[in-house]
């Protein structure tokens, strides 16, 4: 009997791969803009001849590009120097993120070579992540990389970027998304989370998968094991709501998902989602939506193209 799956092992061919950068691509937030693995001999030239000349690098003047640049080394070793990073080490494992704009430069060490799998993309969703600090240019280069899974998601990108009919480009950028959330687990590190967020996180489980019963919110943070002040503040910024705020919003939105679905009256809605009557749930209703149920109730059929009564 087979007592586990074993990861699939193929040969990777070197290639790189640049793409245009067109408008209908970047309808999706993200566009892979280049892609490439090369194995680089020991005492071989670097980088490899026929890239383009606006991506050729050397090592004594460095670079500045325009998009974000992954880079996974799988095997040998050299260096990596950014313009917020003395020069460094970079060794089998290792992931270097090259960001906009940035001057950097990196090459194999002589003796051992490397072995470089890497991605550039660019566009709306990338400028948002970058401009909320969440690849900071000081912690460009991280341990784990292989770990954290971005090996394997490159492999699945070489395999469609470097076919002779390059794959869809929306997987393509999808795969790129999942490259760069994977990275942004690399930098945040393993997580801390103090005593007071778990317990956070812990209430909300709870109370989405018990809002409809009556919860007492100073026993629920005694139980958690701290003070209900700290979880109250804690909980509100966390979640926008103060905890008992938040039970009504949960069943606030379960009750606006069966009046949309069904022409239960409120007092059978109520009695689905928590509240202790049809009154009890109007009021909450308009005072967190600022209209009535049954007039929320008509525009929704109107603007859907039915009827009140269907």
């Amino acid at each position: 009997m087979i007592q586990g799956i074993q990861k699939m092992t193929f040969t990777m061919e070197d290639y790189f791969r640049y793409f245009p950068t067109s408008p209908e691509l970047l309808k999706w937030g993200l566009a892979l803009s280049a892609s490439g693995f090369t194995r680089v001999p020991p005492h071989s030239a670097y980088p490899p001849a026929r890239h383009p000349d606006d991506y050729r690098l050397d090592w004594n003047h460095g670079r500045v590009i325009e998009a974000l640049q992954v880079v996974l080394i799988t095997g040998g070793g050299g260096w990596l120097e950014t313009r917020a990073m003395k020069q460094q080490r970079v060794e089998a494992g290792m992931v270097f993120l090259l960001l906009p704009h940035a001057w950097h430069r990196y090459r194999p060490d002589p003796e051992s070579g490397w072995v470089e799998s890497w991605i550039e993309v660019r566009g709306p969703v990338v400028d948002g992540l970058l401009g909320r600090d969440v690849f900071p240019e000081a912690a460009a280069l991280q341990r784990g990389g292989i770990d954290q899974g971005i090996e394997e998601t490159l492999n699945r990108i070489h395999l469609l970027a470097g076919a002779d009919e390059p794959g869809d480009q929306p997987e393509l950028a999808a795969l790129a998304l999942q490259v760069l959330a994977q990275c942004a687990r690399a930098v945040a590190g393993p997580s801390r989370m103090s005593r007071i967020r778990r317990a956070v996180h812990r209430a909300e489980r709870y109370l989405n998968e018990h809002y409809r019963e009556p919860v007492g919110m100073e026993s629920l943070a005694a139980e958690l094991g701290v003070a209900y002040s700290h979880f109250r503040r804690a909980f509100r910024a966390h979640t926008g709501f103060p905890p008992w705020r938040y039970v009504i919003h949960l069943r606030l939105i379960r009750a606006r998902a069966l009046m949309a679905a069904s022409n239960a009256t409120l007092d059978d809605i109520a009695a689905q989602t928590g509240f202790s009557s049809g009154f009890h749930l109007s009021s909450s209703f308009k005072q967190a939506y600022g209209i009535a149920p049954d007039p929320w109730r008509k525009t929704l059929m109107t603007e859907a193209g039915g009827s009140p009564g269907s």
